[in-house]
């Protein structure tokens, strides 16, 4: 995950590129590291640099280039970067054509610095949050697969995937608690198109097939006396949900 944002400025007025890359000088986040006071040198860096440029604050009137222009020319090459734009243009029509490309902000000349670094500042957090959402994610996910084949549920049977999304679903969803039957199997059964009953089948199957397979210590601990080959098997709900609590445990351990 990047601990630096670098920005390009694309603005006609010099004085001003100047004020703000002064500004932002040893910045902990921010770093002005590019600048082009016209629309072809602009787009000359937006391609050499794409892989480093992450945010672009942009003026829609400059030379050789306005910047719906330069915006367009971002979408035909499937260039996507978070763009702020900084103007004093700001008739409706310009606005609305600017909003079309999935710009982040629409900020009016004369502004402050101050507001200006608070605007990327939102820009960058919002990054930054999505990239420890997916992370976190990833990592559970990670954790789920792990703590299964642990316990022995094969990874090529149906069975196994409907598991994993209900373990996910409850760990990440309160109200999934005790709603394995109205809730998890419909919800299960509509992403992987298939029946609710045929869900509660395979997931059966795979709790079954795990008893002879998996790792009997690690039952023992998880399931406690559960883990009696003479006596039942754990439900379908107790299995997911008790792999869920414990997966709850797991991270929270780490996370300390």
């Amino acid at each position: 995950m990047k601990t630096q944002i670098k920005a390009l400025m694309i603005d006609d007025n010099i004085n001003l590129i100047r004020k703000v890359k002064e500004y932002f000088k040893g910045h902990a986040v921010i770093n002005l590291a590019y600048e082009a006071t016209d629309g072809n040198t602009a787009m000359e860096l937006i391609k050499d640099h794409q892989n480093e440029i992450d945010l672009i604050l942009m003026d829609l009137l400059v030379s050789e280039k306005d910047g719906i222009e330069l915006l367009e020319e971002m979408k035909q090459n499937g260039i996507k970067k978070h763009v702020i734009i900084v103007s004093s243009y700001k008739k409706e029509y310009s606005v609305k054509m600017a909003s079309k490309y999935d710009i982040d902000y629409y900020m009016l000349k004369p502004f402050s610095l101050e507001s200006l670094e608070k605007r990327i500042l939102e820009v960058v957090n919002e990054e930054i949050e999505e990239n420890i959402k997916e992370k976190s994610e990833n990592n559970i996910q990670m954790a789920i697969s792990k703590l299964l084949h642990s316990l022995g549920v094969p990874s090529h049977i149906k069975g196994y995937q409907y598991i994993r999304e209900s373990i996910y679903m409850m760990y990440t969803s309160k109200e999934m608690l005790g709603g394995i039957t109205k809730e998890i199997y419909p919800e299960i059964a509509n992403r992987f198109d298939t029946t609710a009953s045929r869900v509660e089948r395979a997931i059966r199957h795979a709790i079954e097939v795990s008893w002879t397979r998996g790792d009997y210590e690690l039952m023992e601990e998880i399931f406690g006396h559960s883990v009696d080959y003479d006596r039942a098997k754990p439900t379908n709900s107790e299995f997911i949900a008790t792999l869920a609590d414990r997966l709850k445990i797991d991270q929270n351990l780490v996370l300390v």
